[in-house]
């Protein structure tokens, strides 16, 4: 057995391990593939043991390889701690769903001030669910969105701490038939279909909290539409539909559109920080404390006295608290 390992070594093997597939876990490292192999077979030979089995079809950890990814783990969150310690963190890897998304940013430009000697870099997965496969595999370190609306496996594997809720609102063309009014009652959307990302893939979370709240009020989801890649993109396909949008008060503006409150309840979201269980790194803890000072200073997690909200949301914060 060696004296020591590089860990090094220990990332490439953890990221074949995690993926399954030595050409994302090549990409998921940056470095060649060819580089990849070279350091999991020098990893082998350092151990004595071999630690995948390989078919032209796929990768699979032998046993030794099952028993040695939690020490693997350990051992390079030990390192990104020592590291931050000293000033030498990775990039911390923060998701914002889309560039406009106005709670997300904020806390992120606020960490940054806060600890300006760290790297808080920003990603745009489109979705809480879509994040949530990057957080699990490493490459992503946080995300923001509805963490009650996540498959519960997803969650087994995810901690997060709430952020604010969301007042929602819709979307309506400029001559729509509730444009005219300054907030729009919920009993006004009935007969409507109204777009909330069904069939979106990295959105369920939303299409779900959608579905609780047009329940038995007589407003359907609107069916899916292709899938749009990009604000321009999403903007031209919705300018076709013509279908209301369920968005949130902060939604960016788009042509041809106005933006209204809904009321009568006053429908939330509830946002939250959400990442990987484990992870340590100087710039998150910087996070936590931006979404935790901006959650006190605007009163974000303070509830209207007609706030409505999903009963599995409540009961998460409730067990967070």
């Amino acid at each position: 057995m060696p004296a020591d390992l590089d860990p090094r070594l220990l990332r490439a093997f953890l990221a074949v391990a995690e993926e399954l597939h030595f050409t994302r876990a090549a990409a998921r490292l940056h470095v060649a593939q060819q580089v990849l192999s070279r350091d999991v077979r020098r990893l082998e030979r350092e151990l004595g043991t071999d630690l995948f089995v390989r078919t032209t079809r796929q990768v699979t950890p032998t046993a030794d390889g099952e028993r040695l990814v939690p020490y693997a783990r350990e051992v390079l969150q030990a390192q990104d701690a020592l590291l931050s310690a000293f000033g030498q963190a990775r990039p911390l890897l923060v998701d914002l769903n889309f560039p406009d998304q106005v709670t997300a940013r904020r806390v992120l430009y606020l960490a940054r001030e806060l600890a300006p000697q760290y790297e808080l870099m920003a990603r745009y997965e489109s979705g809480l669910t879509g994040a949530a496969g990057e957080l699990l595999a490493g490459r992503l370190d946080a995300s923001f969105g509805r963490f009650a609306g996540l498959d519960p496996a997803l969650r087994a594997g995810l901690d997060h701490q709430p952020v604010r809720y969301e007042p929602m609102a819709v979307v309506l063309p400029e001559d729509h038939r509730l444009a005219a009014l300054p907030q729009v009652p919920l009993a006004a959307l009935a007969g409507e279909s109204v777009y909330a990302g069904a069939g979106n893939p990295r959105t369920p979370e939303w299409t779900d909290l959608a579905r609780l709240l047009f329940e038995g009020r007589g407003i359907e989801i609107a069916p899916p539409v292709p899938l749009a890649v990009g604000d321009e993109e999403f903007r031209r396909i919705m300018a076709k539909t013509r279908k209301p949008i369920l968005a949130v008060v902060d939604f960016p503006a788009m042509p041809g559109t106005v933006l209204r409150p809904l009321i009568e309840p006053v429908p939330l979201s509830l946002v939250s920080l959400v990442w990987r269980k484990g992870l340590v790194h100087r710039g998150f803890d910087a996070l936590r404390r931006a979404a935790a000072q901006l959650s006190a200073a605007e009163d974000w997690l303070r509830k209207p006295v007609d706030g409505w909200f999903p009963a599995i949301d409540s009961s998460l914060i409730r067990g967070h608290n």
